[in-house]
């Protein structure tokens, strides 16, 4: 089952990025130019999803605007995944006072609402990709980091660590040669699974205005343009860019779990040994 669920998740996201990638690439026209005389046109074989209020192709925004959201998600997740890694295994490391104080602050940080916390860091940079970006990697490490820990405390105490802390390595290397790596496969998983936060979060700071400008295409940014022209009957303008979000969230929940239950595997093995 989990074989099968990490075949379906990747085909439907290898499409979808295929879809962002070559769309805008191959149909070679700028999704910010505007044509108001092809208005809110319905979707035909002209304009496979129909037009915004603007005059602007929706299959080529929409493939632009997944392109983007999709970027901001993987470099937020690498960005979550590297600081939650390596504040969890210096944390599992260390002991003591600063295992005490790292997770008091891992539990603050989780305290506040993510999205609260991202609106604040982006309304003071309002339309700045860097800001988008900060706020969504420095709200959701946390979770990685917890996992981190809990693999590092049970590996510290393995033959094979006390062996290498025997033969002088010291903390350093004995976390980078031995603890990290075997931490590794579990930090992957929750990198995967933090894509469709970081889609979501995004998308909703476009949606609220304060993300990406209007001009930038974003599923955030298209959902938000799409609110006035669904109350004149463009309902094309919400559909597909939601069904985009949609269908990225579920490939990649597909894609993590698949994952995961992969992981897992070793582990059952080893603990019927």
């Amino acid at each position: 089952m989990g074989d099968r669920r990490l075949v379906v998740g990747v085909t439907v996201l290898a499409g979808l990025a295929a879809y962002a990638v070559l769309v805008p690439w191959v149909a070679g026209v700028d999704d910010r130019v505007t044509d108001f005389a092809a208005a809110r046109q319905a979707p035909s074989w002209a304009h496979l999803f129909g037009t915004d209020s603007a005059g602007r192709d929706l299959f080529v925004r929409t493939a632009a605007g997944l392109r983007v959201s999709l970027l901001i998600a993987a470099v937020c997740a690498v960005l979550s995944t590297v600081i939650g890694a390596l504040v969890g295994a210096l944390s599992a490391v260390a002991g003591g006072w600063v295992d005490r104080l790292t997770m008091r602050v891992v539990d603050g940080v989780n305290a506040v609402p993510h999205l609260l916390l991202g609106i604040v860091l982006v309304a003071l940079f309002r339309g700045s990709l860097v800001a988008i970006i900060a706020s969504i990697a420095l709200t959701h490490w946390t979770q990685v980091a917890r996992i981190v820990r809990s693999e590092v405390l049970s590996l510290r105490d393995r033959p094979h660590v006390d062996a290498a802390v025997l033969g002088g390595a010291t903390r350093w290397r004995v976390v980078h040669r031995h603890l990290l790596p075997a931490a590794l496969p579990q930090a992957l998983v929750a990198a995967v699974l933090l894509l469709p936060h970081a889609v979501w979060h995004e998308s909703t700071l476009s949606f609220l205005g304060l993300g990406l400008p209007p001009h930038r295409a974003s599923l955030g940014t298209l959902l938000e343009e799409a609110r006035s022209s669904l109350l004149l009957g463009g309902w094309w303008t919400l559909v597909f860019p939601a069904l985009g979000l949609v269908l990225a969230t579920l490939a990649v929940a597909a894609v993590g779990s698949g994952l995961r239950d992969r992981v897992a595997l070793p582990r059952r093995a080893e603990a019927t040994l």
